[in-house]
C-alpha cells in the first residue's frame, strides 16, 4: 500500500502535480534577493545640514573665547616679564629706567643708564629681558656706523612687546617724518603695545614735555631746554630716574606699565600718533601714558584716535602692570578718580582695592 501511495505521488510530481503537503512534503525556503541601498531624500539630508550648521554655530564662540582667554593670559604674562625686568633694573641701578629724551632719539650702547641715556624705558630693560647683545648693538662703533647699527637694531621686535589680541610680534613700516638724530632713517620698525606710567599730569608745571637737542654734543654742552620736571607724579617722565622710595603711596598702588590705547584702524600702518615710532625711542606717548581723569582707559575703537590714553583690544578691561610686579585686570568702567590716583605715586590717597 505504501509503495503505491509513494509511485502515485511521483507520477503526479512528473504531470506538474502540486505536492501533498499533508504527507511530509515540504517545499525548500525562499532565496531573499539582494534589494538596493535606499537613498537619503533631499529633506533628509537638508535636516542633517542644518543639525551640522546649528553645533558649529554653537561652538565656534567658546572656541573663540577659548582663544580669546588664552591671548589674554599670554598679554597679562608679557606685562609681567616687563614689570620685573624694570624692578631688576631698579634693583640693580637705585631706580626705575629712564624714559630718555624724546622720540627723535634712539637708545645709545655707549651712554649708560642715567640722565646722558637718549633711549626709552623699553631700550634699558634689555638686559633684563635677557636681551644684553641687542641692548650693545653698536656699541664702541664710530658714528657713521653706529646710526647704521642703530637702524638695525630698531626693527628687532621682541615677543613680550606686543599684545597676542590686538598684532602678531613683527616690524611694522616706519611712518616719515619728523627727526631721527642718531640713526640712519628706518624703513621698518618694531612697535610695543605697553606704556609706562606717566602719572596724572602730560606736562610738568612749566610746560616742559620732552627734549629734542639736535646732537650728542650739544646735549652734552650748550643744550638748555631740558624740561624741569616739576609737578610729575608718575614712574616716567622726560630723564626720568624715578627711585622706589619715591613711591610714597605703595608699590602695590601705583601703576608701573600697562597696555596703550591704539585705533584698530592704524594697527599695522603708523598712522595712530601714539604708535608711530620705534619703540626704543624716548620719551614720546608712543611708550608713556597718562591716567588723567580726562584721559579714562578705553577699548580700541575704529575711527577712535585717543594716543595719550591707556587701552586695550580685549573686551572688558586692560591690563595693568604695579611697582611690587603684581599684574591685575582694570574694568574699563573703573572710577575716573581711581585710575587717576593708582598713577599718581605720591598723593597720599590709601584706595580699597576692591574699586579697582
Amino acid at each position: 500500500m505504501l509503495l503505491d501511495n509513494h509511485k502515485s505521488e511521483i507520477g503526479n510530481r512528473r504531470r506538474g502535480s502540486p505536492p501533498d503537503h499533508s504527507r511530509g512534503a515540504f517545499p525548500p525556503p525562499p532565496v531573499p534577493r539582494p534589494s538596493s541601498p535606499r537613498a537619503f531624500t533631499l529633506v533628509e539630508l537638508l535636516v542633517v545640514i542644518t543639525i551640522i550648521g546649528i553645533l558649529i554655530a554653537l561652538l565656534l564662540p567658546a572656541v573663540q573665547a577659548a582663544r580669546e582667554a588664552a591671548r589674554r593670559l599670554q598679554c597679562q604674562n608679557n606685562l609681567k616679564q616687563l614689570a620685573l625686568a624694570a624692578i631688576d633694573h631698579e634693583q640693580v641701578h637705585g631706580f626705575f629706567p629712564t624714559a630718555g629724551w624724546g622720540p627723535a632719539w634712539t637708545g645709545e650702547p655707549d651712554r649708560g643708564f642715567e640722565l646722558k641715556q637718549p633711549g626709552g624705558w623699553v631700550y634699558n630693560i634689555l638686559p633684563y629681558l635677557d636681551q644684553g647683545p641687542l641692548r650693545l648693538m653698536g656699541s664702541g662703533e664710530p658714528d657713521p656706523q653706529r646710526r647704521e647699527t642703530l637702524r638695525y637694531m630698531i626693527m628687532t621686535p621682541l615677543a613680550m612687546c606686543n599684545c597676542p589680541s590686538r598684532r602678531p610680534c613683527q616690524i611694522f613700516g616706519y611712518v616719515p617724518g619728523g627727526n631721527a638724530r642718531n640713526i640712519t632713517y628706518p624703513e621698518f620698525s618694531a612697535r610695543c603695545d605697553y606704556a609706562g606710567n606717566g602719572g596724572d599730569i602730560k606736562y610738568d608745571l612749566d610746560g616742559g614735555y620732552y627734549a629734542d637737542p639736535i646732537s650728542l654734543t650739544q646735549a652734552d654742552t650748550t643744550y638748555n631746554k631740558w624740561p624741569s620736571n616739576r609737578g610729575r607724579n608718575g614712574i616716567f617722565h622726560c630723564r626720568s630716574m624715578t627711585k622706589m622710595a619715591e613711591i610714597k603711596d605703595g608699590t602695590s598702588n601705583t601703576f608701573l606699565f600697562g597696555e596703550k590705547y591704539v585705533c584698530p584702524d592704524w594697527y599695522f600702518t603708523g598712522e595712530d600718533g601714539g604708535d608711530n615710532q620705534s619703540m626704543y625711542v624716548g620719551y614720546d606717548v608712543d611708550n608713556v601714558r597718562w591716567t588723567a581723569e580726562v584721559y579714562p582707559p578705553l577699548q580700541d575703537t575704529p575711527g577712535f584716535d585717543r594716543f595719550e590714553f591707556f587701552g586695550s583690544a580685549h573686551a572688558g578691561g586692560l591690563h595693568m602692570a604695579f611697582c611690587d610686579g603684581s599684574v591685575d585686570l582694570v574694568n574699563y568702567n573703573i572710577d575716573a578718580e581711581t585710575f587717576r590716583y593708582l598713577g599718581n605715586r605720591e598723593d597720599g590717597v590709601i584706595l580699597d582695592a576692591k574699586k579697582r
